[in-house]
């Protein structure tokens, strides 16, 4: 978790900090072969009734915050500069932000958000390059990521490896994000059960095809 120790590489990945959830669900979950997803909504209901998503919103702080003496800072501008632009999203202590990772398949877009600093908000497009894997830091005593009740016979937290694709073509602030979500939820519109609203806490969450669209469409509209 940088940048206080030195980054240890993976096959495919440097580690990297991220946002830990704020609050615990009790959800359970693990790796699951997905289903194809609906054209229309990008997701499908399992045998066991749980939806499968497409792509996805994933948050991390930009700004300086220290925990135990660590900073654990980490924004787009960080991710940019790891080789090859690729990182694993570590850190995740949230069981349905977790499960959401594990749904992840190969070649999906995220949002890299930033969150929990002066302007809030969507930052660019990443790529995820591979799917979930054990979370080495859940084992580390010096990582303020630490779970002394996970054991690597038995390990809780997974992570996926993400690759920088580009900047967003202008930040989209949450302030803007919020206004759509209030008009569609009064209107009708894409974002009127978005996540980021409707599930604030999460730091891992996920997007339909019509949110993720619209969103990204922002980019070259000017702001409310």
């Amino acid at each position: 978790m940088p940048p206080k120790k030195k980054p240890r590489v993976s096959k495919a990945s440097t580690n990297s900090g991220k946002i830990v959830d704020a609050e615990k669900t009790s959800a359970a979950g693990g790796k699951r072969k997905a289903a194809a997803p609906d054209a229309k909504t990008g997701k499908v209901s399992e045998s066991a009734g749980s939806p499968v998503f497409t792509r996805w919103l994933m948050k991390s702080e930009p700004e300086s915050r220290f925990e135990n003496g660590v900073d654990v800072k980490f924004g787009i501008e960080d991710l940019k500069a790891l080789p090859d632009q690729t990182g694993c999203w570590d850190g995740v202590r949230n069981y349905q932000a977790r499960n959401f990772m594990r749904q992840m398949k190969v070649g999906q877009q995220a949002f890299f958000y930033h969150s929990n600093c002066k302007e809030p908000g969507i930052a660019g497009i990443m790529t995820i390059v591979k799917e979930a894997y054990v979370d080495h830091t859940q084992f580390d005593k010096k990582d303020v990521h630490y779970d002394a009740s996970s054991t690597p016979d038995n390990p809780r937290w997974s992570m996926v490896d993400v690759r920088f694709q580009r900047m967003m073509k202008r930040f989209v602030p949450l302030w803007e994000l919020k206004e759509h979500h209030l008009q569609h939820r009064a209107n009708g519109g894409p974002l009127k059960d978005v996540a980021l609203f409707t599930r604030a806490r999460l730091s891992v969450q996920p997007l339909t095809p019509e949110e993720f669209d619209f969103i990204l469409s922002l980019e070259d509209k000017e702001p409310l």
